[in-house]
């Protein structure tokens, strides 16, 4: 569609819904304006809401074979090219209340020069930063520099929560070093949250190498060479989840390791105790049968003198046990 009536663009539901002005802020989308690409529409919809869903379905305004892709189940990151236009899988972490943030958000984006459409079903907080930017008046002036923030921004919540992550193997690492396990289930939900977004940032880093190796009218050079840098900048970031996987592992073994010492250290004290009394145990046993001719039986100072003896066998078997350097 050559020309685009602002009042194709009337979503009553819309979570946003304004016109980028070219100079970093924005104005509302007017029914007799005509959209161009100096000053691209933007729509953010939550594509669970009927006036939305039913806008996502019968608009021309975007391809066939998209619309069920902006309102679909959760996928990994990925990007397909449309005549001059993107459609766009991204993850986003998850700051959403009662929420974990390997629990990721799925953000889906069709956009061309003239119209941005972002639909999702939990808030993406990436967004309300550009959003928030744009109404200071510093934000994106078109398209190709939109994408580039929000890339930027759902990079930015990934490496906070990946140097979170780190410095809690630092703190884990630090605890065993003084013989100190970790909470039961702590370490194993910190190497599944490294897992979860190696997973899902993998494939998010080659969506934006993608991004930054087409060449579109609405993406200048400046916009691919910062893609670029956010690409490089979530790359370093899977560097550092790979190698939060591998200490996890190395912790994981220490772990065990300290635990299957302490075990040893417990049954090792346990058999020397039975072995130091082992042979009081046996002389007990001995003079405890009820048969004739127990020596010292009818002695008033025998129990006294078994007792004595008794303990000096102890303490010898402790002595030796000692000099064995067993003990």
């Amino acid at each position: 569609m050559n020309v685009i009536e602002g009042k194709a663009l009337k979503v009553s539901d819309a979570i946003i819904s304004c016109q980028l002005d070219g100079k970093g802020g924005v104005i509302p989308i007017e029914d007799k304006d005509v959209i161009n690409c100096e000053r691209p529409c933007w729509l953010h919809l939550n594509y669970t809401q009927r006036q939305s869903a039913e806008w996502l379905q019968n608009t021309p305004l975007i391809p066939d074979s998209v619309r069920d892709a902006l309102a679909g189940d959760s996928m990994r990151p990925r990007v397909a090219r449309l005549g001059d236009g993107f459609m766009i899988v991204l993850r986003s972490v998850n700051h959403n209340a009662d929420s974990r943030p390997d629990q990721l958000v799925a953000m889906r984006v069709f956009i061309n020069d003239k119209v941005i459409v972002s639909t999702r079903r939990r808030k993406v907080y990436a967004i309300d930063e550009v959003l928030a930017d744009l109404q200071n008046g510093n934000g994106p002036v078109d398209g190709g520099s939109w994408l580039v923030d929000v890339c930027d921004a759902l990079t930015d919540h990934a490496s906070e929560f990946i140097e979170e992550m780190h410095d809690k193997i630092i703190e884990l690492e630090d605890a065993l070093m003084d013989q100190q396990v970790p909470a039961r289930g702590e370490l194993a939900l910190l190497r599944k949250q490294l897992i979860v977004m190696r997973r899902y940032m993998a494939p998010q880093r080659d969506v934006y190498a993608r991004l930054a190796s087409e060449k579109l009218p609405w993406m200048n050079d400046d916009d691919r060479r910062r893609m670029q840098d956010v690409a490089d900048r979530l790359g370093r970031g899977l560097d550092d989840l790979n190698a939060g996987v591998a200490r996890t592992g190395i912790l994981a073994d220490e772990i065990a390791s300290l635990l299957a010492e302490s075990m040893n250290r417990r049954t090792y004290t346990m058999s020397l105790m039975a072995m130091i009394f082992l042979p009081a145990t046996f002389l007990t046993g001995l003079f405890g049968v009820n048969l004739g001719g127990i020596p010292g039986g009818s002695w008033p100072l025998g129990f006294t003198a078994f007792c004595v003896l008794l303990l000096v066998m102890v303490v010898g078997v402790a002595i030796w046990l000692k000099r064995r350097n067993w003990l």
